[in-house]
């Protein structure tokens, strides 16, 4: 099946070549598509320059800083549009291991809409982080869960390999929400469709290079988003009864 890693990048010239390398070491059949937002560093040069030496690299230019969830939705149409089957998205700061993406390609080309590199099921480790900030992640995907009913217990992970059928079945096109918020929302219309969602799990380091993009906007928007999707799903319920259904 036909591979593309999607890495959206915003100042990552320190850790760009590192992940390229890496990724195209474990995966040398896969092609990768870099979405940059008009880093200043230069991460797009040194993307395009790694295309140059290893070739089946994609760098996309946009003007400006728009948001995670607009890069990965740009990105995955892009990688769907261009013949891509399975769909893999992933941070370009060196916190999701490379060593991980063959295991969670295997699990979508074995019959899963969507393989998540899950940091809190067995096996899976968070390393690096603050104790606040490992709190805010792990109570906040307990709420998203618990609220939403998903039964996932990494809803919020950005490490995942995604089905391409999958993704046009969920509408990922008109997902509006960014970041945390952007994975939850994703994770809620897979599980809903009724998709085979597994969690893989996985190592995942803070980044030791460049800056976090982490906020409290960040968390605010996915908190208000879980509520926004529970009114919904409560509606919808609603008019189900209504009909009879």
């Amino acid at each position: 099946m036909r591979v593309t890693v999607v890495v959206p990048t915003f100042n990552e010239a320190e850790n760009i070549e590192t992940l390229v390398k890496a990724v195209r070491q474990v995966l040398p059949d896969a092609s990768i598509l870099v979405i940059d937002d008009g880093s200043p560093d230069g991460t797009a040069d040194l993307a395009e320059a790694l295309d140059a030496s290893l070739g089946n690299i994609e760098v996309v230019r946009r003007q400006a800083k728009a948001g995670l969830g607009a890069a990965y939705r740009f990105g995955l149409r892009h990688a769907i549009d261009q013949g891509a089957e399975i769909c893999v998205q992933m941070d370009a700061d060196l916190s999701h291991d490379p060593g991980a993406l063959p295991a969670l390609v295997s699990v979508v080309e074995h019959g899963a809409d969507v393989a998540i590199g899950s940091r809190y099921v067995p096996g899976g480790i968070t390393l690096n982080w603050p104790r606040r900030r490992r709190w805010v992640s792990r109570w906040g995907n307990r709420y998203a869960a618990g609220v939403l009913g998903l039964a996932i217990n990494d809803a919020t992970a950005g490490y995942r390999a995604y089905r391409a059928t999958a993704l046009e079945q969920m509408r990922f096109d008109n997902v509006t929400a960014e970041g945390y918020g952007f994975q939850i929302e994703m994770t809620y219309r897979i599980v809903r469709l009724g998709g085979k969602v597994v969690e893989f799990p996985i190592t995942f380091r803070d980044r030791m290079e460049g800056e976090s993009k982490f906020s409290g906007s960040i968390v605010r928007e996915a908190l208000l988003l879980v509520i926004k999707l529970w009114i919904a799903d409560f509606g919808g319920r609603r008019r189900r009864r209504a009909l009879g259904g």
